[in-house]
C-alpha cells in the first residue's frame, strides 16, 4: 500500500531519477577525466548534467515554481539519485550545494536568491559552505563556538580575516557561503568565488574521492564582501547553520543509501553467482546470514530517514531527531558497506565494482556533519535535560 504522504508527483519524479542513474550515469563510473586523488573533474560533471537536464532530472527536488518537494518526498528521490557515487552530482542533488540550496531558499532575500540560488539551482555553478576551521589553529571543528575566523564592519562591506579546513568543493566552486564572529555574533556572508582574498594553503587527500574539488584548507585576508551579501541578520549564523544542518545531515543519509543498497545489489548478485565448496556462496550460512543482516539494517535505515523526514515536515527544525538519523543510519551503512567488501573477498577491495568506494565514503561519512560520539554526546545532554524537567 502506498504512502498517502508521498505525492504521485514525488514517485514519478524518483522513478525517474533512478532510471537515469542506472541507464546514464552508472556507465560513468569507469569514466577516466578525475583529478590526481580519483574526484570527478569538473569537466564530467557539466556532462552528466547536461544529459540529466536534457532528461528531466536536474535539481528534481525542486520545482519548476522554485518550491520544494517535503522532506519525505525528497527522501524518495535522493535515495535514487545515490545509487551511483555519481548519481548526486549528475542530478544536483549533492554535499554541499543541495544543502546551500537549502538554506538560501529559507533564509536569503529575494535578491540573494536570483544572484546566488538560481545558478544554483540551475545547476551552473558549484557551491562552498565555510565553516570548520582547522585544528592546528584552534578554530571550530565540532564546536563551532570555537570559531576565530571573524568578521568587522567597514562602511558599506564586512572584511573577513580567518582560516578555513576541509571546505568541501572549494577549487572550482563559483559561490561560497562564509561563516564569521563579529561583536553580534556568528555571522554568514555570500561571496563570489573566486576571490584573490582567498588562498588555499592546501587540499588534502582523503579517504573518499566522490566530491570534485576535494576539501580544501583556506586562509582568508581581508575579505571584503558588500553588506548586502550578509545572510540574514548579524549574529544570527549559528541559528541559521541549524537551519542548513538538520536536513543536510539527513540528506547525506539518503544519498548514502542509495549507494548502499547498489552496494548490496552488487555484493548479491556476486554471492549468487560465485561458487566454493560445491555451492553458491550465498547458501553458505556465513555469506547469506550477511547478506541478511545487511536487508535488515538498509529497512531500518529507511525507516530512520522516513521518520526524521516526517519530524522535519511538521516544522520542527529537528535537531535531536537528525542527531539520532545521522547516528543510526551511518553506523548502520558502515556495517552494510563493511560486509558487501566482506562477502566480495577479494574483489571487494578492487575498484571493479562501486563496492570499495562507498566503503570509504561510508567511512567518512560517519565523520562528516558530526562525528558519531559528537551527537551521542549531544543526545546525552538532551537526555539530562529532559530528566532535570521532570524532577520539577
Amino acid at each position: 500500500m502506498q504512502d498517502p504522504a508521498i505525492s504521485q508527483r514525488a514517485r514519478d519524479i524518483a522513478a525517474k531519477v533512478e532510471a537515469f542513474v542506472r541507464e546514464v550515469v552508472v556507465p560513468y563510473e569507469k569514466d577516466p577525466r578525475r583529478d590526481h586523488h580519483g574526484a570527478p573533474l569538473d569537466e564530467l560533471v557539466v556532462e552528466m548534467r547536461e544529459k540529466a537536464r536534457a532528461a528531466g532530472v536536474l535539481t528534481p527536488h525542486i520545482l519548476d515554481d522554485g518550491s520544494h518537494l517535503t522532506q519525505r518526498e525528497t527522501a524518495v528521490v535522493l535515495i535514487r539519485s545515490g545509487l551511483s557515487p555519481l548519481g548526486p552530482l549528475a542530478c544536483n542533488t549533492n554535499a554541499p550545494d543541495e544543502g546551500n540550496m537549502y538554506l538560501l531558499n529559507h533564509v536569503g532575500s529575494t535578491d540573494l536568491k536570483a544572484r546566488f540560488l538560481a545558478p544554483m539551482v540551475a545547476g551552473t555553478a558549484r557551491s562552498a559552505f565555510f565553516m570548520t576551521e582547522p585544528a592546528d589553529w584552534g578554530g571550530a571543528g565540532s564546536d563551532p563556538s570555537m570559531m576565530k575566523t571573524t568578521c568587522v564592519r567597514d562602511g558599506n562591506h564586512w572584511v573577513v580575516n580567518g582560516r578555513k579546513a576541509f571546505i568541501t568543493g572549494y577549487h572550482g566552486a563559483k559561490i561560497g557561503i562564509v561563516m564569521a564572529k563579529a561583536d553580534e555574533g556568528a555571522c554568514m556572508f555570500l561571496v563570489d568565488l573566486p576571490d584573490p582574498a582567498i588562498t588555499i594553503d592546501t587540499i588534502p587527500n582523503t579517504i573518499d574521492n566522490s566530491m570534485p574539488g576535494g576539501h580544501a584548507t583556506l586562509t582568508l585576508t581581508d575579505l571584503r564582501i558588500p553588506a548586502d551579501q550578509m545572510l540574514g541578520e548579524a549574529g544570527e549564523g549559528f541559528k541559521y547553520a541549524q537551519v542548513r544542518l538538520s536536513p543536510a545531515r539527513l540528506s547525506h543519509c539518503m544519498r548514502w543509501l542509495g549507494a548502499c543498497i547498489r552496494a548490496h545489489e552488487i555484493a548479491t548478485d556476486y554471492a549468487c553467482r560465485r561458487q566454493a565448496f560445491g555451492k553458491a556462496l550465498i547458501d553458505h550460512e556465513g555469506v547469506g546470514f550477511m547478506l541478511a543482516e545487511n536487508r535488515i539494517d538498509l529497512q531500518q535505515a529507511e525507516l530512520m530517514i522516513d521518520w526524521c523526514a516526517s519530524v522535519l515536515d511538521s516544522g520542527s527544525l529537528g535537531t535531536v531527531e537528525s542527531s539520532m538519523a545521522k547516528v543510526a543510519v551511518s553506523e548502520a551503512l558502515m556495517r552494510i558497506a563493511d560486509r558487501c567488501v566482506q562477502v566480495m573477498g577479494g574483489t571487494g577491495v578492487t575498484d571493479d565494482t562501486i563496492v570499495e568506494q562507498v566503503f570509504r565514503e561510508i567511512r567518512a561519512f560517519r565523520i562528516y556533519d558530526g562525528p558519531t560520539e559528537v551527537h551521542k554526546w549531544s543526545l546525552a545532554k538532551t537526555i539530562k535535560r529532559e530528566w532535570k524537567d521532570t524532577q520539577g
